[in-house]
């Protein structure tokens, strides 16, 4: 499978949301990482159909999705960042409502429901109004219509957002499994949701792509820039003016803090290993007001 995205462009207005982006996703997992307003949303909502492109094309086994049009629809799944949920509706009632929307066959809806139903912990709460859920239920709730119809595609926005921690790994986890043979694309502006699971990261800022590379290889390429400096704390803000600060903790009377730098800071300090956070900071730092 080979889904393509040949010069994709999107505006609103005089804002351009997408200019004209090209990449190529194959079967893993694709985190696709930014701040807020980088188009991150513009490229899923084209993918998806919710929005048409002004110009580009994305392409599926070289057929352009909008000729393919319901077929291509039919391969895909799509959870959305918002948590639109009928409110009258059980969770058990939603995914087969869904399902039927899909097209699918009853004792197959039937089979997949109960099935993701406890793949996502929700079992208990099976007959329980949307309404009542909580926010972390809805997220697995809207994971699982995504996954109903086993779609070779998977898009999902934002989908570890309201979890705790043991949820995410779990969430994390099974969409590691289910991306064995399928596209999955995962939007996030948070690290570890895609940190450890990812194939390739997508770097996506202004609407342009920055970078599409495996974690390990953007990691690499931030060596020499990474450093844990030691200093007394009235000297925080005068390190801070050489770059993103990804975090600072005491160490006897002073601070240990780790520096984004191109260049060796002028106190005591030494290289440190680059992590993702540190290739966040490094290429969005200005952007989220680091």
């Amino acid at each position: 499978m080979e889904l393509s995205f040949d010069s994709v462009a999107k505006s609103y207005g005089e804002k351009r949301a997408l200019k004209g982006v090209s990449f190529v996703l194959r079967e893993g997992i694709y985190g696709l990482l930014g701040p807020n307003g980088a188009g991150k949303s513009t490229l899923m909502n084209i993918l998806t159909g919710n929005l048409e492109a002004d110009s580009g094309a994305i392409r599926f086994d070289g057929e352009d999705i909008r000729k393919l049009g319901r077929s291509f629809r039919a391969r895909l799944g799509y959870m959305p960042q918002q948590q639109t949920l009928y409110p009258g509706f059980s969770c058990e009632s939603f995914l087969c409502y869904m399902a039927s929307l899909r097209g699918m066959p009853k004792r197959r809806a039937q089979e997949h429901t109960e099935l993701l139903l406890g793949r996502l912990g929700l079992l208990e709460v099976r007959r329980k109004p949307t309404r009542a859920l909580s926010g972390g239920m809805k997220q697995r709730l809207l994971l699982a219509q995504a996954m109903l119809d086993d779609p070779d595609i998977l898009v999902l926005d934002e989908p570890t957002a309201g979890l705790d921690p043991k949820q995410r790994i779990a969430v994390r986890n099974l969409i590691a499994g289910e991306a064995l043979h399928k596209i999955v694309l995962l939007s996030t502006h948070v690290v570890p949701d895609v940190e450890y699971i990812a194939s390739e990261l997508i770097l996506i800022s202004g609407g342009e792509i920055l970078a599409q590379e495996k974690p390990q290889k953007l990691c690499a390429d931030m060596r020499g820039k990474v450093w844990e400096v030691e200093l007394p704390e009235e000297k925080l803000e005068e390190v801070s003016r050489l770059g993103p600060v990804s975090s600072l903790r005491r160490s006897g009377e002073g601070v240990t803090v780790r520096l984004i730098s191109e260049t060796r800071p002028p106190f005591p300090c030494r290289e440190a290993e680059p992590l993702l956070e540190d290739v966040y900071l490094h290429c969005f730092g200005d952007e989220v007001g680091l």
